[in-house]
């Protein structure tokens, strides 16, 4: 993300997201087609009360070909995990599938436990559109999604998608309901190809990914509560803690001493440029930063796809600076630790911004 990017508005949303019945929530996703806003309030997407739990597959879709800015490590240093910007490279699909009609297509391993039931799955994606190219936004609500060992499908955009446009970007997160497609295919290496990303350099450079939800039930796992949120909300740099956006996810009933995790979907966030944050406060009054040892507390938006600081599934091609796209799952439990009934999650952009686009949460619930 350039010096030069076009502060966003500052945000002071606050979204209360009470938990209901079993199943996706009425009203969450209208079949509106491929209507766009250029905001979209974060809103209770999924929530069930099982024995099961939450698995997640991800990649980004875009990286570095060659540096362009003459202090930028070198570009295969990045992929492995040094600090870099999107900015101070050409940027160029990612393609796995060796199939010419296709572009951008990467892979991700979907760890559903053998014996498993899905309950619920929804796609993720999204990006940058005007980086050395202008893409068209007509294409934001349609990906091509191939199940292990399949075929590709298409797959369109069944709710309102996010669409925002400044001077600098022009970035959009769409989403669909896949459970079928997800029950069909289950476990294993997962393909998502053509996403509606911008290729080529730019002040604010390219950026996009996908990731794949996946409620699932399992008679021998303990009994939690699993509930899904997403939205569309650019976070302003510079914001800080006042001005930052939360998410209160409520009715929960976890004992103390609970396990918990709690999972972030997000966009042009930079490995290295540091003051952006997710604090997590329990009804109890215990409050704590959210890190661990990929995503430090001060830099949590920092490029990375891991879980409690570690890769936790196979994704082709594996870089660990995916250069703006951040899928990450972080420990939820020492907020746990005094029991709670809701939790409040506030992230905070102090000298860079980003856009959030997904938060899912798995804990603990009494019998």
């Amino acid at each position: 993300m350039g010096s030069s990017r076009r502060i966003l508005g500052t945000l002071g949303l606050l979204s209360c997201l009470i938990l209901s019945a079993n199943v996706p929530v009425a009203g969450a996703s209208p079949p509106v087609g491929t209507r766009e806003l250029p905001r979209v309030p974060f809103t209770q997407r999924y929530q069930a009360v099982q024995h099961g739990g939450l698995v997640r597959a991800s990649n980004s879709s875009i990286s570095c070909r060659k540096e362009v800015s003459p202090e930028a490590e070198p570009c295969a240093e990045v992929k492995r995990g040094a600090p870099g910007v999107n900015s101070d490279f050409e940027m160029f699909y990612s393609e796995v599938d060796k199939d010419p009609d296709t572009y951008n297509s990467t892979r991700a391993e979907l760890k559903v436990p053998q014996g498993a039931k899905v309950s619920y799955a929804r796609l993720y994606w999204g990006g940058n559109l005007r980086v050395g190219e202008q893409k068209p936004p007509e294409d934001n609500g349609r990906v091509l999604v191939a199940e292990p060992a399949g075929a590709y499908k298409e797959v369109l955009a069944d709710t309102v998608i996010g669409h925002r446009s400044d001077a600098g970007s022009d970035a959009y997160q769409a989403s669909a309901d896949v459970t079928p497609l997800v029950r069909k295919g289950g476990a294993g290496m997962w393909t998502v190809a053509q996403l509606n990303i911008a290729m080529g350099h730019s002040e604010v450079g390219a950026w996009g990914g996908w990731t794949l939800v996946v409620a699932y039930e399992h008679p021998q796992e303990p009994l939690r509560r699993v509930s899904l949120w997403d939205g569309f909300e650019g976070l302003a740099a510079g914001a800080g803690e006042e001005a930052g956006e939360t998410v209160e996810v409520t009715g929960l009933a976890a004992a103390a001493g609970s396990s918990g995790k709690v999972g972030v979907v997000a966009y042009d966030g930079d490995r290295g440029t540091l003051g952006d944050s997710l604090t997590v406060t329990a009804d109890s009054g215990r409050r704590l930063s959210l890190s661990d040892a990929e995503n430090p507390f001060n830099d949590v938006m920092n490029s990375t796809i891991t879980e409690f600081g570690h890769p936790s599934f196979a994704r082709q091609p594996e870089h660990m600076n995916n250069l703006g796209y951040d899928a990450d799952v972080f420990d939820l439990s020492p907020a746990l630790s005094g029991g709670a009934r809701s939790l409040s999650f506030k992230f905070a952009g102090e000298s860079q911004g980003n856009f959030l686009g997904v938060l899912f949460v798995q804990t603990d619930a009494r019998r």
